[in-house]
Formats: C-alpha cells, sequence, structure tokens
C-alpha cells in the first residue's frame, strides 16, 4: 500500500547568506532604539553642558560636541560590530578585554596620570586620555560569568573561588588609584552575576557584609574616601541652602528647572559646575529642561534593562545568561548612582552617566559593553522569525 505523508522541514543554509538580515532578525531591535535615543539625547546635553568648558580652554564652544559626536559615533559602530558575533566571539572578546585593561591598570602607578584630581586614573596620550577601569569593568563581567558558568557545567571546576579572587584583586587595584565609585559597582556586578548563577541570599548577604567591613577599612585609611564621606553626611543632615559643593549645585539647579527647565541655553548651573559636563550632567538636563527631560531619561535606562533582563530569561545557555545579568546590573547601577549623587543620595563618586555624559573611554567602553550584551541577547538562528518561515515542504511516500 502506497501513502503520502506531507511534513515540513527546515530549509538548508544558504552559502554566502548576507549577515545584516540574519543579524536584524535576530538582534533585540527594541534595545537597539533604545540606545540610539540615549545617545541622542547626550548629544543634546552635550550642546548645553559642554560651551563653558569650551570657552575656559579657548576653544570652538562646540569643540567638545564634536568630539562627543565622533566618541559615540565609534561607540555605536563598535556596538553594532560585536552584536553580530557569536556568543563564543563575544566571549573571548570579552577575556581579551579584562587581559588588556588588566594589563593596563597596573601600569597605572608607574605611567597614569591623575590630572590634578589625586587620584591617578588615566594614561594620557596628548589628544586623549584613557581610563582603563571603564574597560576593566565589562571584561571582568564576562571573565567572572565564564567562570561561574564552568563550575555550574562541571562541578569540580573551582569557578566561583576563582572569579571570586580575581574580583577582589580588580577591587583592591580600584581603590589603591583611588577609585572607589568603580570598585563598588564592580562589587555589585559581580553579585549580580553569582546571584544569576543561582547562589542564596545567605551568600550574597556575606560578600555584602565582607564589602561593608572594607568600606569601614577604607573610610579609616583613606583620607580621600573619608572627607567625601564626612562632606557627604554633613551636607546631608545640614539645613543649609548656601551652594559649596557641586552636589549643592546641582541640588539648586534641579530646583531651579521644575517640570519643564528654564530653557535651552538658559542654564546657569553649567558655568559654576567644573564636572557639569560627565558627573552632574543630568543637572544640566534639570534645570534647562526640566523634571520631564530627567524622566525621560530615567525611563530609557530603565526600559533598556528591563528589556534585556526579559530576553535573557529566553535563553538556554548558562554563560550569556549569567554574563547578560551583570552588563544589565553594570550599566543600570552606574546610571542609578550617577543620578542619585546629583540628589544627594548617596556620596560622589565620580561616575558618568553611561552614553550621556561627555568622555571617550566611557563611551567606548559603554558601546563595548552593550555589543556584548546585544550579541547575548540574540534569538537564536532556529527559533528567529526568519527561521520559522524558512520551511520546505516534504512529501514522502512509504
Amino acid at each position: 500500500m502506497v501513502s503520502l505523508r506531507i511534513t515540513s522541514a527546515p530549509a538548508p543554509a544558504v552559502a554566502g547568506e548576507a549577515v545584516l538580515p540574519k543579524w536584524w532578525a535576530t538582534v533585540d531591535r527594541a534595545a537597539v532604539c533604545l540606545v540610539i535615543s540615549l545617545f541622542a539625547v547626550g548629544i543634546l546635553l552635550c550642546f548645553a553642558a559642554s560651551v563653558p568648558l569650551a570657552v575656559r580652554h579657548n576653544l570652538h564652544e562646540f569643540h567638545y560636541v564634536f568630539r562627543q559626536f565622533v566618541f559615540g559615533g565609534l561607540a555605536l559602530v563598535l556596538m553594532l560590530s560585536v552584536s553580530t558575533l557569536s556568543v563564543e566571539t563575544a566571549r573571548r572578546i570579552g577575556c581579551i578585554l579584562f587581559a588588556g585593561a588588566f594589563a593596563a591598570t597596573l601600569l597605572l602607578p608607574i605611567l597614569g596620570a591623575s590630572y590634578g584630581t589625586g587620584a591617578t586614573r588615566w594614561f594620557s596620550l596628548g589628544f586623549v586620555s584613557v581610563q582603563p577601569s571603564e574597560f576593566l569593568k565589562p571584561g571582568l563581567i564576562v571573565l567572572s560569568s565564564w567562570l561561574m558558568a564552568a563550575s555550574i557545567s562541571d562541578e569540580g571546576l573551582p569557578g566561583l573561588t576563582a572569579s571570586l579572587l580575581i574580583t577582589a584583586v580588580v577591587v583592591g587595584l580600584l581603590a589603591m588609584q583611588p577609585d572607589f565609585g568603580q570598585a563598588a559597582l564592580v562589587i555589585f556586578s559581580w553579585m549580580a552575576i553569582y546571584f544569576a548563577a543561582g547562589a542564596g541570599i545567605a551568600p550574597l548577604v556575606v560578600v555584602f557584609a565582607i564589602a561593608a567591613s572594607f568600606g569601614v577599612a577604607a573610610y579609616y585609611n583613606s583620607d580621600h574616601f573619608a572627607s567625601r564621606i564626612d562632606e557627604f553626611l554633613t551636607r546631608f543632615l545640614s539645613t543649609d541652602t548656601d551652594a559649596r559643593s557641586q552636589v549643592d549645585y546641582a541640588i539648586k539647579a534641579i530646583q531651579e528647572g521644575r517640570l519643564f527647565g528654564v530653557g535651552i541655553g538658559e542654564g546657569s548651573v553649567k558655568w559654576y559646575l567644573p564636572d557639569g559636563h560627565t558627573d552632574f550632567i543630568i543637572a544640566v538636563a534639570a534645570e534647562e529642561f526640566g523634571l520631564v527631560m530627567v524622566a525621560v531619561i530615567m525611563a530609557l535606562f530603565v526600559a533598556l534593562c528591563v528589556r534585556s533582563l526579559m530576553r535573557l530569561t529566553r535563553i538556554s545557555d548558562p554563560f550569556a545568561r549569567i554574563a547578560g545579568t551583570g552588563l544589565v546590573a553594570s550599566i543600570g547601577m552606574q546610571a542609578f548612582i550617577n543620578i542619585a549623587v546629583a540628589v544627594r543620595l548617596v556620596p560622589p563618586k565620580g561616575l558618568t552617566l553611561p552614553l550621556i555624559s561627555y568622555g571617550g573611554s566611557s563611551m567606548l567602553a559603554t558601546g563595548l559593553l552593550l555589543g556584548i550584551l546585544l550579541a547575548l541577547t540574540k534569538t537564536p538562528v532556529e527559533t528567529s522569525h526568519s527561521a520559522k518561515k524558512r520551511n520546505l515542504m516534504v512529501i514522502k511516500i512509504d
């Protein structure tokens, strides 16, 4: 007896299939749009915040806007390029990034520059400065996630212990610069990937207690750290409204801006804040564009983080899931800390607002971080929308 049976099967891969259509079908397009929106907001705020800096240095008033556009454009190209890579290749790039940034961090005490800040965090290349710690963060997250994922698949591997020791060394190097803001961010990111790897609450509480004890030790052994904490507590508890510090000026700017701001280019705080284009750019946004702009910025960051976490819940690869969680935690917490500093919720940390604050190292490192995140959150080819449509009808004769 002869019978016909009709089934469907995936079409075979076509040799030389275009990369861009395949990338567009699998990448998180909503996240890409959110990133571009944040960058556009950053360019707009750079127009408002960087003019005083250019005037002080006798440069064209839009000198730093042009530089921000160049660095931001490079960061977006870097992000999109890395996002086309496979998970394995993205992991290798992250590990190589860590190795290079770690070696550069070790050389900072010898070859680094402080630019009068009292913290040796940069390499001066003449036309540009490079901050290795910005590149160290995503690299460390990828390496630690790889070690943790390896320990999950092979219980004999001490991945957790190795990642903890490496992170402790990195935190120690950052504290020596001193750069306690980046050190705190590294600790938080490690706790996030540890949680994503399946750790319970109790071990995280222990790690937090250890980190807090190191913070207490730093307070009693670092004048730089102690002065920032003392100033924060003094100003936090004081009822004096006179502006004396950058945080005070930022608070006044936010109050002046109210709901819709004083108008584009009409703000005054940018002329008094040395870091108005970097650490305190949210104050410039609040004064000139009002609470509405601050709410838009916060909403964009929240949407980017939530969207990425939702994508990660559908990823089966342990490494991609753990690393992606750490990358989201890093960029989300950095944005939170930057905004919290401006409203005096936490002591000043020296952290930029990702994609918005001026800075070449921060912009390029953020581009790399987001590129790796997009590579990890891509929809697998076999379950993507395009793959579902590419089925062939097969007729079998039994």
